[in-house]
């Protein structure tokens, strides 16, 4: 249940957010999922994509920094307080959330996390009946 986030260190100027997508885009590599931090020097570009491996070979061929970083998906209904029930589920078992990024699906939202704890956290929240992305599932997709 732990999948591949694509993570990308750019210069903050404008067009370099583009050029990563056009790269992404003219590689055949679909975008699920982005968040995008900055600092007036430079941004931190975090993606699900389709073909992470590939994603992080094609940037690092037009010199571009790219890592892959181990993240969870989780699925929760769309309705006050699901998502915060499961972070609740998450503190009661000592699990330490560093960043997230959600959005919502129709009746499903959805909430990519970094933790240090990722199997304890996929094991926590399955066991409360909360589902977590496959990454098959997250790669690919469509709705």
């Amino acid at each position: 249940m732990i999948m591949k986030q694509l993570s990308v260190f750019l210069e903050n100027r404008q067009g370099r957010v583009k050029d990563v997508l056009e790269i992404l885009a003219t590689n055949d590599i679909n975008l699920v999922a982005i968040s995008l931090a900055d600092t007036s020097e430079y941004g931190l570009l975090r993606m699900i994509v389709s073909d992470p491996e590939k994603g992080k070979k094609v940037l690092k061929e037009k010199q571009i920094s790219a890592m892959l970083t181990d993240v969870i998906c989780i699925r929760v209904p769309h309705a006050v307080g699901s998502l915060y029930k499961a972070m609740k589920e998450l503190e009661d078992a000592g699990v330490n959330v560093e960043y997230m990024y959600a959005f919502a699906n129709g009746v499903d939202a959805a909430a990519v996390m970094k933790t240090g704890e990722a199997e304890l956290a996929v094991k926590t929240l399955e066991a409360k009946g909360f589902s977590v992305y496959t990454p098959q599932e997250a790669y690919n997709a469509t709705s």
